[in-house]
């Protein structure tokens, strides 16, 4: 398997829910280090690289990816060693049922799935409905509380969907859980390894965040921190190009390059930078399309916040299914995200910067 897909691989296998994001962390260093001329952890736990290119004193530009994934937590084990559970992110009931799910516990991992009543035994109207969260559970095979705990499982043990990275048929389409959002911590590094031999005049910080599903707080600290001039929030954004979806929906499609976000729930896009950002596309003859999510947030909400205030943007990757056990997006749009942000980078120098801020 070559490097790039054993490094999204890597990220996407590996489990980490809001308040447990170890295991993808430490590949993030793993993979991000050789490119970084320092690589610390801030207190809540997200991971900061950087790569000095000018001075101490010239612009610092954050890229920003968040390690967690939607996942859920054991609330409760009952006497005949179900786990009842918390959902951690935002899930959709219709999506959860019957899916394998990994416990994260003391003693290792633990195989389960998720369980309700079956709709034989439902009444009529019963079964039209989707089953609420609150009647599922989860069942490890265990005969009693006892059982379950002697496997290791305890309350607040993290659970997390399966599915393994795979490579589709077509091989541009790569599916994997955690894409929302392990593919924005792909970027972060790739964008560091472009710039390892070439000059830019600031210093770049490849960040991978914590707890952005429950939110966008491992953001907050981050930037706390960094205290950045230019702020950019790499992250899933919706593919429309599936059955019954319209482009009053969504607008992108796979494929069609990165997503400019005009706008979310978490912010509104700063105006001088995404002038500045689409300008280095047409430039470079990079594809992107532009997009607006109304009903979610990504990074940027918390990092353009930051002290008196950080122009930041929102490049995000079409792909489906997201906040689903698995989801597919197209190789092509990671490859033109990276040489965009790349492009962009180069040319942010101090002047540069002062235009964008007060434009």
């Amino acid at each position: 398997m070559e490097e790039m897909l054993k490094m999204m691989k890597e990220l996407t296998d590996a489990n980490g829910i809001p308040g447990n994001e170890r295991e993808p962390r430490e590949v993030m260093k793993r993979w991000i280090e050789p490119f970084a001329n320092s690589v610390e952890t801030d207190h809540l736990g997200s991971l900061i690289a950087k790569k000095q290119g000018g001075n101490e004193d010239d612009p610092k530009i954050m890229v920003a990816g968040h390690l967690d994934e939607i996942g859920f937590m054991v609330t409760n084990i009952n006497d005949k060693g179900f786990l009842q559970f918390q959902c951690v992110g935002g899930w959709w009931e219709q999506v959860m049922l019957a899916q394998r799910v990994t416990v994260m516990t003391r003693n290792g991992n633990v195989p389960g799935v998720i369980g309700s009543k079956p709709p034989h035994i439902l009444a009529p109207e019963a079964r039209k409905k989707s089953v609420d969260k609150k009647e599922m559970f989860i069942d490890i095979g265990a005969s009693s509380k006892e059982e379950a705990m002697e496997f290791g499982v305890r309350p607040g043990d993290s659970v997390v969907p399966v599915c393994d990275f795979t490579v589709m048929k077509n091989e541009k389409l790569l599916m994997a859980k955690a894409w929302d959002n392990r593919i924005g911590c792909a970027i972060a590094i790739e964008v560091l390894r472009r710039l390892q031999n070439e000059e830019h005049p600031n210093t770049v910080y490849g960040v991978g965040t914590v707890q952005e599903e429950v939110g966008l707080r491992g953001a907050r600290t981050s930037a706390h921190q960094i205290q950045p001039d230019i702020g950019f929030g790499v992250d899933v954004g919706i593919a429309g190009d599936t059955p019954g979806v319209s482009d009053k929906d969504a607008l992108s499609s796979m494929g069609d390059g990165p997503q400019v976000i005009m706008y979310d729930a978490s912010m509104v896009s700063h105006k001088g930078l995404r002038d500045f950002v689409t300008d280095t596309a047409d430039e470079n003859s990079i594809p992107y399309q532009f997009d607006a999510v109304p009903g979610g947030g990504t990074d940027s909400g918390a990092i353009h916040l930051t002290a008196d205030g950080v122009p930041a943007l929102s490049i995000t990757i079409a792909t489906r299914y997201i906040h689903t056990h698995a989801a597919i997006l197209h190789r092509d749009d990671f490859e033109n995200a990276v040489k965009l942000i790349t492009a962009v980078i180069k040319k942010l120098d101090r002047d540069t910067v002062n235009a964008i801020t007060y434009s």
